[in-house]
């Protein structure tokens, strides 16, 4: 009798529950309404609806962890065989897998029976407050993922910007690292660089050189041109009339001493990637599937290449032989704007060994480089005040 007057007092406790959500005033009231047998019975099925509901969510838990594992692995390997860029294929993953998990426990909070809407309002607005509150550090993260994914530049490229020059030896999500020439380490946040100027001096494959050489007035302007052009004419590094015909003129060198290519060309997806089907650890089916796509790819990267063959046609080729031009009459000095095109990778490399080589030739062949010098002129005594000093 104890259990069944505790469980009528329980019973005539409920109504005392204010009805301000009506959802509990009607259970309530359904409740008072029951009798003792009605009661036990909807206490009992209410324990095991959500015994039920509680067994579906975890199993639902435990076979969502599966499937995000899956998926979180098969993004993985695409990205390894495709040789994503490794500060890429992190940010993506770590975003991967926040995203189903935040997916993967809002279903569990629904099949518990929780109301679902409050949370996802909830998860908004801290989203709201953190963004306010870290909008620099989000500039940064946007414009790392727009740097990511446009290529401005790429690690390895020697870029400027921001007031700093370097290589780019890492690119985070939230900044990117350079490294000077001086071995300095500098870090620029993304959020500058996907909005400010950018000069990507490894971007195109050949750069102009330019020298200023002063001579002494008198020296021959015609001898040192032909000079410097036979000097430019030796070297094999100096592009002699087009691009297309050096990188052309480099690839037969390559080719007759049976060397690789190391003239610069456009990455060969299509290549590379008939080159990854070599792989004998893949199975079979991602081999089929993956090979859908490349062959779709390797379509749309042809198509591509006639059009760029096709626009080339079109345009004139540009002469980008050496030039030696008079570019001023100094104070002290006619002055020589030499120019010429070389590889990238060769800018230094020619532009001090040039310099030298035609500093050595001048002296060799007796034109003189000009110097500042001043000019005094004395102003003789006349005679008849040297007499008169002497009386």
């Amino acid at each position: 009798m104890n259990l069944l007057s505790l469980l009528y007092r329980i019973q005539d406790a409920i109504p005392a529950i204010p009805d301000s959500v009506p959802s509990v005033g009607q259970e309530s009231r359904m409740l008072k309404s029951l009798t003792f047998d009605e009661f036990i019975n909807h206490l009992v099925n209410g324990i095991v609806k959500l015994a039920i509901n509680v067994a579906i969510a975890v199993v639902v838990f435990y076979v969502g962890k599966f499937i995000i594992r899956k998926l979180y692995n098969l993004v993985r390997g695409i990205m390894l065989r495709r040789n994503v860029d490794s500060s890429l294929s992190t940010f993506v993953l770590s975003f991967v897998r926040i995203v189903l998990y935040f997916i993967l426990i809002v279903t569990v909070i629904g099949i518990l029976g929780i109301e679902t809407s409050s949370f996802l309002a909830l998860f908004a607005s801290a989203g709201v407050a953190i963004g306010m509150a870290l909008s620099g550090t989000l500039q940064n993260f946007a414009g790392g993922v727009l740097i990511l994914l446009l290529k401005p530049y790429k690690v390895g490229d020697y870029i400027e910007a921001q007031g700093y020059a370097g290589t780019v030896k890492e690119i985070q999500i939230f900044h990117t690292l350079i490294i000077t020439p001086d071995n300095k380490s500098i870090i620029i946040p993304n959020g500058g660089l996907s909005t400010g100027s950018i000069n990507n001096w490894s971007r195109e494959a050949y750069r102009r050189i330019d020298w200023t050489v002063g001579i002494s007035y008198g020296e021959n302007v015609q001898q040192a041109r032909e000079e410097i052009l036979a000097i430019f004419a030796a070297d094999n590094r100096i592009v002699k009339t087009t691009l297309e015909a050096h990188t052309s003129e480099i690839r037969a060198a390559a080719a007759a001493a049976g060397e690789d290519d190391p003239a610069p060309s456009e990455p060969d997806e299509a290549t590379s990637e008939a080159g990854d089907d070599s792989d004998d650890t893949r199975d079979e089916k991602p081999r089929r599937i993956l090979g859908i796509f490349k062959s779709g790819k390797a379509r749309i990267e042809q198509r591509r290449e006639q059009r760029r063959r096709k626009i080339e046609m079109m345009l004139k080729p540009r002469d980008c032989s050496p030039s030696v031009l008079l570019e001023d009459l100094g104070d002290s000095a006619v002055v020589l704007k030499v120019r010429a095109w070389a590889l990238s990778g060769d800018y230094w490399a020619v532009y001090y060994g040039m310099l030298e080589r035609i500093y050595d030739r001048f002296n060799d062949i007796g034109i003189s480089f000009p110097f500042p010098q001043l000019d005094v002129h004395m102003i003789p005594q006349p005679a008849n005040n040297e007499a008169g000093n002497d009386k």
